[in-house]
C-alpha cells in the first residue's frame, strides 16, 4: 500500500488521477505503476516486464525504482507491505 510521498504532484495524481505539476504525457504510465506499486507486498512484486525493477545502490534505507519514460523513474523505499517516500526524479 501506497502510505507516503515526496513528490508533492505525484501525490496529486495518485490522489485525484490529474496534476499540472507532471507532464500528463506520463500521467498513464505513472498510474500503471502506482497501482502496481499499491497492490504490492514485497519490492520484487515490480518486477514486470517494462518496468525495469531495480534495486538503487547506497541508500539507507533501501531504495528502488521503476522506470517510466526516458530518464524519470518512481523510486520508493518498502516497510513491511508498505511503500513509503514514493518519489519521482530523473534518476540516471
Amino acid at each position: 500500500m501506497l502510505k507516503s510521498f515526496r513528490h508533492k504532484g505525484l501525490d496529486e495524481l495518485w490522489s485525484t488521477g490529474r496534476s499540472a505539476k507532471i507532464d500528463a504525457k506520463m500521467h498513464r504510465r505513472i498510474l500503471a505503476r502506482l497501482d502496481a506499486l499499491d497492490a504490492a507486498s514485497r519490492p520484487e512484486d515490480l518486477n514486470i516486464p517494462g518496468f525495469d525493477f531495480h534495486g538503487l545502490k547506497g541508500h539507507d534505507p533501501k531504495r528502488y525504482t521503476v522506470h517510466v519514460n526516458g530518464p524519470w523513474c518512481v523510486t520508493f523505499e518498502f516497510d513491511g507491505v508498505d511503500a513509503l517516500n514514493v518519489d519521482f526524479e530523473q534518476y540516471h
